[in-house]
């Protein structure tokens, strides 16, 4: 890696340009359902790619929950890397959380600072590093053929995205997902799956007081099942997890409530347990149905199958951890229970690393903040995962 020494050297000089992007990403809301904010930061984001890499494919590509960025370099190349992470966020745009600052602590504090727009950041200038060395010449960085995707739905599942990212998985050899890492040591080798669910119990209205024992209060319903799908589903092995996160319904109080329905979601760690847990919602949303003048029904799916590493993951992060050695980093595989991209790209069959993006910290909360110091360090582990890729 002697011919990445003068490209490591220029991302250490990137430091207060990356945090000058980053804070400005995050500065501008993309909560995943506020289009107007989403194309505003999708534009932002073609613009600041296409100065800094000048890819031979540029497209916007309008899918049913906003614009997906696809952008490409070699696409003919031997050697192949397929670059994803998100630029939506999980903050809407009427939250108390909007603003970005910097500590003396060494910490950037904002929304999607971490995740993901710190690792959209690390990727372009990694990428950025690869194109310069490719410029003067080098042989190994004019081997390698990427495309970036970036999409705007990962918080709600990828809905919209999730065709195209396998599509694009179909073209590479290996897939890098810039999501942040959790730890300075820790990178996901292995994430559970995720379903989103939801009940919908139908009851018999009736007056509260004048005759209640005609009503079939679907309320009541819904919390049986809410707790008798929590004991069952939690039941089925060790990792499962069930969270109920939402319960619409009910009205006036003198009136026995005829509709109530269930949000909730469901992690595994295997596809046995996935199945498992399929088998016994069937079987739980029957016998919610069962008392007389209740009927329930269920909508809902895994939208991110689990994932695992294949051997030729498990090689492609043993390589990584080499890099990282080089680095001053001791990195290890953890399984997340947090899904991501990297479990629908898997599903193409080629090796996928994940956790790229720079170490972050209260992902999801008022407090998401990122270390600054790890988006040089990140990007010149993935920029050296790449070269070391094209030169296999």
């Amino acid at each position: 890696m002697a011919s990445m020494d003068s490209e490591i050297l220029w991302l250490d000089s990137q430091q207060d340009s990356m945090v000058g992007l980053l804070t400005a990403l995050a500065g501008m809301n993309s909560f995943s359902n506020f289009r107007p904010g989403l194309d505003a930061v999708a534009e932002r984001l073609r613009k600041e790619f296409i100065k800094t890499l000048a890819p031979d494919v540029s497209e916007v590509i309008q899918t049913t929950t906003g614009k997906l960025l696809r952008f490409a370099k070699h696409p003919q190349a031997d050697r192949r890397i397929l670059l994803v992470i998100h630029y939506d966020t999980v903050y809407p745009p009427d939250g108390v959380f909007q603003h970005v600052t910097r500590t003396d602590d060494g910490l950037l504090h904002g929304p999607g600072v971490a995740d993901a727009k710190g690792g959209i950041v690390v990727m372009l200038h990694a990428l950025a590093a690869n194109e310069r060395l490719a410029a003067a010449g080098d042989q190994v960085a004019n081997r390698l053929g990427w495309e970036v995707i970036l999409n705007p739905d990962e918080e709600i599942g990828s809905p919209g995205s999730s065709p195209l990212l396998l599509e694009a998985a179909g073209r590479a050899q290996l897939a890098m997902v810039f999501e942040p890492a959790p730890s300075h040591t820790q990178m996901a080798i292995a994430r559970k799956g995720s379903g989103n669910f939801t009940a919908t119990i139908h009851g018999r209205s009736a007056h509260a007081g004048r005759e209640i024992e005609k009503g079939r209060n679907a309320i009541l319903a819904a919390a049986r099942f809410a707790l008798e799908a929590t004991a069952a589903i939690s039941a089925i092995g060790d990792g499962v997890t069930i969270n109920v996160s939402k319960v619409d319904g009910g009205g006036p109080a003198n009136v026995v409530p005829d509709l109530a329905i269930v949000h909730f979601n469901i992690r595994v760690t295997s596809g046995n347990q996935q199945s498992a847990v399929e088998h016994k919602l069937a079987e739980l949303i029957r016998a919610a149905g069962q008392p007389d003048g209740i009927s329930a029904e269920l909508k809902g799916h895994f939208t991110s199958p689990p994932w695992t590493q294949s051997d030729a993951g498990k090689s492609a992060f043993a390589r990584l951890q080499a890099l990282g050695r080089e680095l001053g980093l001791s990195l290890e595989g953890m399984t997340s229970g947090g899904a991501s991209d990297a479990n629908k790209i898997a599903q193409a069959g080629i090796p996928v690393l994940d956790s790229l993006g720079p170490v972050g910290h209260h992902i999801h909360s008022p407090a998401e903040c990122v270390e600054i110091a790890t988006l040089t360090e990140r990007a010149k582990l993935a920029a050296m995962m790449m070269l070391d890729f094209a030169n296999e």
